[in-house]
């Protein structure tokens, strides 16, 4: 049995999964009727919630791109999911075919479907690499036999860490693999917050916490703290459809997804906590 049967055999259909879930709101075909039930349950509470799975897709994208065009050539997406695409190498290695790319997830849908994030650009690398979010230090040895990191690594924690709470080492993993990262590097980071529908939010977490999934709502303030040390790139920590939109909403109102990207300074210098 090859890698991929394995972890298709490991798949539990049983429960909803994230992954799944987001897979649904979509409008995947990699979910199972207990992910679409969620979805629909979810949605029944937030009519906005795949309204939100799109515009954190359209996030990773913009982001990707911009950061291809500001010369980055490495990128470490931790917490990939289903692809769906264009997927983040597919967008990389369209500004520049040369870019490297490693995913990680350790999620057995995830790896059932592996070998469609490997479709890269034959100029550049794109690799999968099997490790839990929560174990930095692995994903930083085995990210480290493609990626070199004396030069900058674009590191992408898209809509992970609302899967992570503080005192389960969310900040640590952030820190770990940051401090690993050259001057230069960036952090991308995409996580839920009440900030703007508090009622809805909160629905939302009840939804998720009844199907078995926890999730975490920040704070501004609170997601701030995950870029202290870096220099923020405009305009700042805002509502993920706000960071440099290229087109107009398909609805109005904000995302309760706040988005960012920071910086690693070239040298040491004052803590920027976000503005």
């Amino acid at each position: 049995m090859t890698g991929t049967d394995q972890a298709a055999a490991r798949i539990d259909t049983t429960r909803p999964h994230p992954a799944r879930v987001y897979d649904w709101f979509l409008g995947g075909k990699d979910n199972y009727p207990v992910d679409e039930e969620l979805g629909r349950r979810i949605t029944a509470i937030d009519r906005g919630a795949p309204r939100a799975a799109r515009a954190n897709r359209a996030f990773m994208q913009r982001t990707t791109r911009a950061l291809a065009e500001d010369g980055v050539r490495q990128f470490l997406d931790i917490g990939t999911g289903i692809p769906t695409e264009p997927n983040l190498h597919q967008i990389a290695q369209s500004v520049a075919p040369d870019s490297r790319v490693v995913y990680v997830d350790n999620d057995p849908i995830v790896l059932a479907h592996a070998h469609a994030l490997l479709r890269g650009r034959p100029e550049g690398v794109t690799e999968y690499v099997q490790a839990d979010a929560r174990d930095p230090q692995a994903i930083l040895e085995q990210a480290a036999r493609v990626l070199d990191f004396g030069r900058p690594v674009a590191l992408s924690l898209i809509a992970l860490l609302h899967f992570v709470a503080d005192e389960d080492g969310a900040h640590e993993l952030v820190s770990t693999l940051v401090d690993a990262l050259a001057p230069g590097s960036r952090l991308v980071l995409s996580t839920m917050t009440a900030d703007f529908e508090p009622e809805n939010v909160e629905k939302g977490i009840a939804a998720y916490a009844a199907g078995g999934v926890t999730l975490v709502a920040r704070s501004r303030a609170e997601v701030a703290v995950f870029f202290q040390g870096l220099d923020l790139l405009r305009p700042g920590i805002v509502s993920i459809a706000d960071w440099r939109p290229d087109q107009a909403p398909d609805a109005p109102g904000p995302v309760s997804l706040y988005g960012a990207v920071g910086r690693k300074p070239l040298t040491t210098g004052t803590a920027r906590p976000g503005a």
